[in-house]
């Protein structure tokens, strides 16, 4: 029993459970061509947000369609240990539980994180089953697992060896809130009102003042010098001489360095070197004193005097107001300047001089820069992105990949003394240990004498290796399933990930493989509301993923989804369009219904059931040449639209009107058999899209093995169409469609045949009369070489129809309606004319306005024409 309406939530679940059932998702090596995706792993602290859902909608519609195709597909699943926010969710716990994170080792943290991640990590991948993704489960990798942790360490030893990683006293950005450094891409910079301060410095030993204007007044706690430009004759009398800092009354030098813009300001720079990379850069050259004033967190240390353990913008509140008391403020004024912010906990970034790990990157970027702007071995979707990239990669630093967390992979560098040179980098403290005994050449040397580096690496150190790592390849790089799987076909992922993770990934794989890890990505757009508003909790414009499936099911979602998803484009989200997806649904389910219901009978095959069907088989192959060049093109929307309208307007609407039976009567078996065929071929072209309600409906079709479930079943194979059929059929639907408006306008029943005559002008093919016959109740189509009188008329192109009257055709009233219509037809071409006749407005007026003008006016002599032959024809 088929029931009356499509009920997605059982659905899904049956469907679901049936597919992990039969382990359809699982792929191992085999003769066949692998197609591989991994998925751009979600934080393991994450939900689902509509982000996710596009994203993995594509990735899931991708790697149907080639399990569809006969590839061995294989979809990687996932998590991220996602360091900085794991770290903050947990410390807030802990402190919730009136817990510091200082009183804890390192070990008992750990417990801590790794309790919090087995409680909340699989609760974004269970999610994700809803959406329907078949994602080969039991691939399923965290990026802390043994496995990926070990290739993480080996990876660091490896680069170490080679050279490429050092260890350096470098200004960094730091993260007060997460109490870490970042590297540069992870820092934001937004534009802010804030205040520029003008201070007065006593020149030492006089009543002599300089200004300067700063807009951090509480750093000149940290000041050491004052920098002048030497050629800068308003102060070549300072030369030699010192200045006193205010408030903490340190003498500083005075000092002059080419790096002072003498037009900008006053000429004159205060310089603290320990929060300021320029001003770092000025005190290694002129050796001046370094005083960092902040403590990790960002309050003020012993350096800040009585502004000791103070939050730094509180400080800079209460500083303005004593500079002003001690006649130090000459003025403030409102001053706009970028400030930079975490990109991770949104925190104000402090510049702080630290020891971190840096990777070269200058050699190592040269085969990611080449497989994308220069050979094209791998291809950005849209290629728009290739400028972006190329601005990245050309402008590469150094990357700073250790954290000040304890969530993460260690860093493998192991300190047997006391200077800053005294370690050595291993896999593991046994090795170090063999390393630390060579190096002091002191035997008997334990692992008591080894401390391990107690930073972590950069998350995105351990993700780089996502596509190797998942496939064992950076411990076993000759294992069969690294040979088979990699590299991988497609990475869908979004564009602000494109430097973090996609070119590091990329710079990776020639690092360690030798070749690409991926031959396309797919950038999708950002999820915005309907008003072009970024999704945001804070903003409460972004639905609940779960609730919008639980409301419009899983296909209607990702129908609603993709409809509006084109690469690279931000999607601008509407619930309606969810709905829209689910009338879709709807749709399909109803045409099925109606194809199960009808009664099938051994009895001839009528014409235009014959005429109907070959049509269909045209089109379908012409769609799915079209779905083929879209997807090859990554334009999946456009893949969807097309078999959209395949299925709604000419499987839907026409087809299946075409071979309907007449009330109450069977449809022949080869007809029937043929439109099963035809809702079968829908169905593959669909299942990506849709994969629930196509599998439900191709169950009930018939009864089927495991074997012959749609999942598993084949692409439908693309052949020679006849493109004349499809045309010739566009011309008989306009046919159709004047029979039907006649009827509607003249109130002629669908009952009531009528006989049709044609003066084909247009030679236009006669193969569709039967369909004309059928679908506008046609007894008889004559052609005929003259105008037939007394009948009602209508055009396609050159190609006159006539409607000979019957009695049902009140005459009178005809004529009179027509006699209106050719009234207002003619007072219409009366005003265009008298444009056209006007030539000041022909003269000032655009091209294309004359040229609309002279359309209206063609288009208002045909109506008139038309009208008149149809009152000569009724008189």
């Amino acid at each position: 029993m088929i029931p009356a309406q499509f009920e997605a939530k059982a659905v899904e679940r049956k469907w679901y459970d049936y597919w992990m059932k039969n382990n359809y998702f699982h792929s191992k090596p085999d003769h066949r061509t692998p197609y591989t995706i991994v998925i751009p792993p979600p934080n393991v602290t994450g939900v689902l947000h509509m982000g996710h859902m596009l994203n993995n909608t594509i990735q899931d519609v991708l790697i149907r369609r080639a399990r569809l195709k006969g590839f061995n597909a294989c979809w990687v699943p996932g998590t991220d240990h996602a360091s900085i926010a794991t770290e903050a969710k947990v410390v807030a716990k802990l402190k919730a539980e009136g817990i510091n994170k200082n009183d804890l080792s390192r070990e008992e943290f750990l417990k801590h994180a790794w309790d919090w991640t087995e409680k909340y990590g699989g609760t974004i991948l269970e999610q994700l089953k809803q959406l329907g993704c078949s994602c080969d489960w039991d691939r399923t990798k965290f990026t802390m697992d043994p496995d990926m942790s070990a290739s993480v360490i080996r990876s660091f030893v490896d680069l170490y060896n080679k050279g490429l990683i050092y260890r350096g006293y470098r200004m960094v950005n730091w993260d007060p809130e997460a109490k870490t450094t970042l590297s540069d891409e992870e820092v934001i910079y937004e534009e802010r009102q804030g205040k520029l301060y003008h201070l007065r410095y006593q020149i030492e030993g006089s009543s002599e003042f300089v200004t300067i204007a700063t807009t951090r007044p509480e750093t000149i706690l940290g000041d050491t010098a004052i920098c002048i430009h030497p050629e800068d004759e308003r102060y070549f009398h300072l030369k030699g001489k010192k200045a006193i800092v205010p408030i903490c009354n340190r003498v500083i030098p005075i000092i002059f360095d080419e790096y002072v813009d003498r037009e900008f300001g006053t000429g004159c720079l205060k310089v603290t070197p320990a929060h300021d990379v320029n001003d770092k850069n000025l005190g290694d050259k002129h050796g001046l004193e370094i005083i960092d004033i902040f403590n990790e967190d960002a309050t003020l240390n012993s350096f800040g005097l009585h502004y000791e353990g103070q939050d730094r913008f509180v400080v800079r509140a209460a500083i303005e107001k004593e500079l002003e008391s001690i006649g130090a403020l000459v003025k403030v004024e409102n001053y706009t300047n970028n400030v930079g912010t975490s990109e991770r906990t949104k925190a104000v970034i402090e510049p702080r001089l630290s020891d971190q790990w840096f990777l070269k990157m200058e050699d190592l970027v040269k085969p990611a820069i080449k497989a994308v702007l220069e050979s094209d071995e791998i291809k950005l979707h849209p290629n728009r992105f290739n400028n972006t990239y190329a601005h990245w990669l050309n402008n590469i630093r150094d990357w700073n990949i250790s954290r000040q967390l304890w969530w993460g992979q260690q860093i493998p560098a192991y300190y047997y003394g006391d200077g800053k040179e005294d370690f050595v980098v291993a896999e593991t403290i046994e090795d170090a240990l063999e390393l630390a005994k060579q190096r002091t050449n002191n035997p008997q040397l334990t692992t008591d004498n080894l401390t391990q580096d107690a930073d972590a690496l950069d998350t995105w150190f351990s993700s780089w290796l996502w596509p190797m790592a998942v496939f064992g390849g950076i411990m076993q790089p000759d294992n069969e399933e690294f040979k088979y799987y990699y590299p991988t076909n497609d990475l869908v992922t979004g564009p602000d990930i494109l430097f973090f993770w996609v070119a590091r990934m990329i710079i990776a794989g020639y690092e360690y493989a030798g070749e690409k890890p991926f031959s396309n990505v797919y950038l999708t757009g950002l999820v915005r509301d309907k008003q072009g508003r970024k999704m945001s909790k804070s903003l409460g414009n972004s639905p609940e993923p779960l609730g919008l499936i639980e409301k419009f099911g899983a296909d209607g979602v990702r129908v609603g989804l993709l409809l509006s998803a084109s690469a690279g484009n931000d999607i601008l989200f509407d619930e309606e369009l969810c709905n829209q997806g689910k009338g879709f649904a709807t749709k399909i389910w109803n045409a099925f219904r109606l194809i199960k219901g009808w009664e099938v009978a051994d009895m001839p095959q009528p014409e235009a059931s014959k005429v109907a069907i070959e049509w269909y088989e045209a089109k379908l192959q012409k769609t799915l040449a079209e779905i083929e060049s879209n997807f090859d093109k990554y334009r999946i929307s456009d893949s969807l639209m097309a078999i959209y309208k395949l299925v709604w307007d000419d499987f839907c609407s026409w087809f299946l009107e075409m071979i309907k039976p007449g009330y109450q009567q069977p449809i022949d078996q080869t007809t029937f058999t043929k439109a099963i065929e035809m809702l079968e071929a829908n169905l593959k072209l669909l299942h990506p899209f849709m994969p629930f309600l196509t599998e439900e409906i191709w169950q009930h079709i018939a009864e089927r093995t495991p074997e012959q479930a749609l999942i598993i079943a084949s692409w439908p194979e693309s052949k020679p169409y006849n493109e004349k059929i499809i045309s010739d059929f566009d011309f008989a639907t306009e046919v159709i469609s004047g029979i039907r408006t006649i009827r509607k306008d003249k109130n002629i029943s669908f009952k009531d045949a009528i006989e049709l005559k044609v003066l084909n002008n247009e030679k236009a093919s006669v193969y569709f009369d039967s369909i004309i016959q059928k679908l506008g109740n046609v007894t008889a189509i004559e052609y005929v070489t003259t105008k037939v009188e007394a009948a009602l008329s209508y055009r396609v192109k050159s190609n006159e129809y006539f409607i000979p009257i019957t009695g049902a055709i009140d005459i009178e009233a005809e004529i009179s309606k027509l006699n209106e219509e050719l009234n207002y037809s003619k007072g219409f071409l009366k005003s265009v004319q008298a444009k056209l006749s006007n030539e000041k407005f022909v003269a000032g007026a655009p091209e294309q306005v004359i040229a609309n003008e002279r359309k209206k006016e063609a288009d208002a002599l045909a109506k008139i024409a038309m009208i008149e032959q149809s009152l000569a024809n009724l008189k």
